[in-house]
């Protein structure tokens, strides 16, 4: 069986760099009610012993931490500073902590996260907020990556490129240092929290990581489908993605404006269940409109009044060919041509080998299926296996 030859292949490949780092929590002891006894009596003994140091001491110590680790991170001074403070409930009976002991004990409860250690897979792409400096007749887009690190848990992150009229794409080098959002605001849900993460206006965007804030994520934000949603005339980019705790999996919601402040809110209703929601750009008859798997084999249109709850469904592709007969998925967003809307899919075939086909859904009724490939759209070449 061979692809359908009109596509035209580039040679741009985006790959996993181990050497990107984020810093994490480390938690021999911070939270009580995360942590035994013993942990919060071996915190306290960590800054007992800093605080036992003579300040000229200290100082080289924090100079030598600096010099080793100021290159990899940014603004590594400020982030230990961040740390002592979400330490308080364990330095707080110290008082009057100097700059140089706060950050040399910030630095004792840090520790290096490499988060795309493993693999970059799934993306999604949408048209750059920003079009200054597209090529003429072209555009400017963001892509979003999920970037697998250490323990495979993933995060998101981004690229910025730009796509030519002749079709020619490029992807912008990641900013040199990964930086992580502060966490705005978080409203408390017994099914998840919903929470707002902001980076710096200044951070580029290929240097931006959302790494698992909430217990639903902790074990990884995977797959986000973005897509620019218009409504009313002001365009807000969403995507549903998979969270994963390390029992369970559900859909979650992240929205931006701008891509420097996000809002996450968990999903609710027996259709978020399952991976692979991808949300159409705009309202269908007044409803928001998705397509998803909620059987971990054929494909379902489901409809809501509320982007946050998402009930029943209607199966509209089952598998149909051997490149697709252990299950389909969609590969992002349903895109709006005249002729109708034209749905990029992914089939699970023998061995787990994974193919992309089309199909073109009815404009007037998606739950109609006008045409879909027989054969894959595209299948990975020997070289692209790796």
């Amino acid at each position: 069986m061979s692809s359908i030859s009109i596509l035209h292949r580039q040679q741009v490949f985006l790959r996993p760099d181990p050497a990107r780092l984020i810093l994490l929590p480390f938690k021999p002891a911070t939270e009580p009610h995360e942590f035994n006894p013993t942990d919060m009596t071996r915190a306290n003994h960590i800054v007992d012993l800093v605080m036992a140091m003579d300040l000229p001491v200290a100082q080289r110590l924090l100079d030598d931490v600096l010099a080793d680790f100021a290159d990899r991170h940014h603004d590594l001074s400020a982030q230990f500073e961040a740390r002592a403070v979400e330490m308080a409930g364990v330095t707080g009976a110290h008082g009057g902590l100097c700059s140089v002991q706060r950050q040399l004990i910030g630095s004792y409860f840090l520790r290096e996260y490499s988060y795309e250690s493993t693999a970059l897979l799934n993306s999604s792409i949408v048209p750059h907020p920003d079009q200054a400096g597209a090529p003429p007749g072209g555009l400017r887009f963001l892509l979003s990556l999920r970037a697998v690190g250490e323990g495979h848990i993933s995060s998101l992150a981004f690229r910025s490129g730009t796509i030519a009229t002749d079709g020619a794409v490029s992807v912008d080098p990641p900013g040199r240092l990964a930086i992580l959002p502060t966490v705005t605001k978080r409203v408390p849900d017994v099914e998840g929290d919903d929470v707002e993460v902001t980076f710096g206006g200044s951070v580029e965007i290929g240097s931006r990581v959302i790494f698992p804030v909430t217990i639903s994520q902790s074990n990884g934000i995977e797959d986000a489908r973005f897509v620019a949603f218009t409504e009313a005339g002001a365009t807000t980019y969403y995507a549903t993605y998979t969270a994963y705790s390390g029992r369970a999996i559900r859909s979650e919601l992240i929205e931006t404006s701008d891509f420097i402040r996000f809002r996450m809110s968990p999903m609710h209703g027996n259709a978020t269940h399952n991976k692979g929601m991808a949300l159409f750009p705009r309202k269908l008859n007044g409803k928001f409109a998705a397509i998803g798997r909620q059987d971990n084999e054929n494909l379902f249109l489901i409809q809501s009044e509320n982007l946050r709850e998402w009930n029943g469904g209607v199966p509209i592709l089952q598998p149909a060919f051997p490149w697709e007969f252990v299950q389909i998925g969609n590969c992002g967003s349903p895109i709006e041509l005249d002729a109708g809307w034209l749905l990029l899919t992914h089939g699970v075939g023998p061995m787990r080998k994974y193919s992309i086909g089309a199909v073109l859904l009815s404009k007037a009724d998606p739950t109609i299926v006008l045409g879909r490939t027989h054969l894959p759209l595209v299948q990975a070449q020997p070289y692209e296996r790796e």
